[in-house]
């Protein structure tokens, strides 16, 4: 279950996407030895678990051409590689606090031509840069977020959804709206309604603006 997968939901894909996507499963299995930026027990479904779960945010907006998005704490490079092989001509800038994962990121976007992510060893508070959006995935609170992310946030819109960010989350969503303040305006997005799959109940967006 690997192209196969991305394809039933993204059946659009070009010639290059589809050797991207498919580049992946490997790629990541070799970094994997090296330096554990996956769970080992996730490696086996890693199209499901970490590649397709990223794409959920590209069944939320269609990403404009010449658009800029920060993917903040990327890990290993999700949710930011998948959708800049997706979306090839907006530009992804990937950072993270550590720089063993970063050199992952730098290699995998190397090996299968990624020209459109600028991976970064930074911390979101060494960030000056300002994005449409700020995706993320399983990265600290909403109100941590929102810290984070208001300074680097533009106000120029160019999206039907304002410029924001669009947080990948799990559990409690009633949590997540306690965290953030009056002044953020947020939806909520069960995974479900965006790709059908038993692995995404309970997972939603957080979508929040201001």
């Amino acid at each position: 279950m690997g192209l196969e997968l991305i394809e039933t939901y993204f059946p659009n894909l070009t010639d290059t996407q589809k050797k991207q996507f498919e580049a992946l499963g490997d790629l990541y299995q070799e970094w994997n030895q090296k330096i554990n930026v996956i769970s080992r027990k996730d490696m086996d479904n890693i199209y499901e678990r970490h590649i397709l779960h990223s794409l959920c945010i590209a069944r939320l907006i269609e990403l404009n051409p010449g658009s800029s998005v920060l993917d903040l704490g990327t890990g290993g490079g999700f949710p930011g590689i998948p959708m800049a092989i997706l979306f090839p001509k907006t530009q992804f800038t990937l950072i993270d606090g550590t720089k063993k994962k970063i050199t992952v990121v730098q290699e995998i976007a190397k090996a299968i031509g990624l020209k459109n992510v600028r991976p970064k060893h930074l911390r979101a508070e060494d960030c000056t840069e300002r994005f449409d959006f700020v995706i993320t995935r399983a990265v600290a609170g909403s109100d941590k977020l929102i810290n984070w992310s208001r300074r680097l946030i533009k106000k120029k819109q160019e999206h039907t959804l304002p410029n924001g960010v669009i947080a990948l989350k799990g559990g409690d969503p009633k949590r997540e709206i306690d965290l953030l303040g009056k002044r953020e305006y947020h939806e909520i997005y069960p995974l479900t309604d965006l790709i059908d799959r038993p692995l995404f109940e309970e997972k939603y967006i957080l979508y929040i603006q201001w």
